[in-house]
């Protein structure tokens, strides 16, 4: 029987481990972007928001009630818009990289450096985005606190129908039905635990859409006015690269030291531009009672007289307080005691 030879011993590949991550932070970067670990983004980087909005299309949705359905979707909608901000930073920081490698192989040293200068402010930008992504999610939470108010208020409004359906049936079919008051006693009682809920819903919705949309429109501000900082940068940028036409056989303009370190000075002063910059928002007014003044259905309570502070009218502080009548008027009356020393002597006697 011929010998059968043993088949090679498996050995498994190895590949080089790839990032898939991209720093947002650090604004101490370098003032290149070549030579960077991170030259590309990865596909699964870019795609991992869209992980997260999958898996939560896959959890959610189940249980949304009629009241709150249309604020669910607008919550989900933001969470597509999010991710699609996201995806759009890591794109521009993919495209800075490229822009950064096309001109270091033009052999042109203005083109080389600028090119370089120009990827590492559009590589900000991209940051810029992606931390906008961020700070939106704070402003969908809030609005997922209207949402969560809303459903808990439904099966109130249901209770509420049900019992006036019921009553409505007996009253058709049997209206002496001794069913029928016991029934009207419940509804009273469902139509107050309604009262209290739909209050408390429309407090929260009214307190909750003004704190989201505030925080929405800063995050907005914030992201407009820094980008347009760098963008700013960029121009400044582009005026240090001398575009004169040359006829043939001449040579450009020679990119200097002194241009090279003008830029290096641009990205530092848009980098301390990012770093020292500070809102300047309009004020958004809001009444909203203090925690410690709500009762147990978040409604406001009456404030204790101790601490509300309110000076007397002027009426009444000219009368002294024995010669007040009981509803507090400034009018004078004969007091049921003696008010001056003399009398009060007499009266001792």
């Amino acid at each position: 029987m011929p010998s059968v030879n043993p088949p090679p011993a498996y050995t498994p590949r190895t590949t080089p481990a790839r990032s898939n991550t991209v720093s947002t932070s650090g604004r101490n970067r370098s003032l290149s972007l070549r030579g960077s670990k991170n030259r590309s983004v990865s596909a699964s980087s870019m795609s991992s928001s869209g992980k997260r909005s999958f898996f939560h299309s896959l959890k959610g949705g189940s249980n949304v009630t009629q009241l709150s359905k249309r604020l669910y979707r607008l919550i989900k909608n933001e969470n597509q818009v999010i991710n699609s901000y996201d995806s759009a930073g890591r794109e521009r920081i993919h495209v800075a990289t490229q822009l950064s490698e096309w001109g270091e192989q033009c052999g042109d040293d203005s083109v080389s450096d600028i090119s370089d200068k120009l990827g590492v402010l559009l590589s900000e930008i991209g940051n810029q985005e992606i931390q906008h992504a961020q700070s939106l999610e704070d402003y969908r939470a809030i609005l997922k606190a209207i949402r969560n108010t809303e459903a808990s208020v439904q099966p109130s409004r249901d209770h509420k129908a049900r019992i006036q359906e019921e009553i409505a049936k007996l009253k058709y079919k049997d209206p002496q039905s001794s069913r029928i008051m016991q029934l009207e006693q419940e509804l009273v009682r469902a139509e107050a635990e309604n009262l209290v809920a739909e209050a408390q819903l429309s407090n929260i919705t009214r307190s909750k859409l003004k704190e989201a949309y505030a925080l929405h429109f800063a995050v907005v501000i914030e992201r407009a006015e820094k980008q347009a900082l760098l963008a700013n940068h960029g121009r400044r940028l582009l005026n240090l690269l001398d575009d004169t036409p040359v006829v043939p056989g001449d040579r450009p303009a020679v990119y200097d030291s002194e241009k090279e370190k003008r830029a290096r000075e641009i990205l530092k002063e848009a980098e301390d531009g990012i770093r020292e910059w500070r809102e300047e928002l309009e004020e958004v007014l809001s009444n909203v009672v203090h925690p410690a003044f709500l009762g147990k259905a978040g409604l406001p309570v009456p404030v204790p007289p101790a601490l509300q502070h309110t000076p007397p009218p002027e009426e009444e502080m000219e009368v002294h307080p024995a010669f007040r009548n009981q509803k507090g008027k400034g009018k004078a009356v004969t007091p049921p005691y003696p008010v001056d020393q003399e009398r009060r002597q007499v009266a001792v006697v």
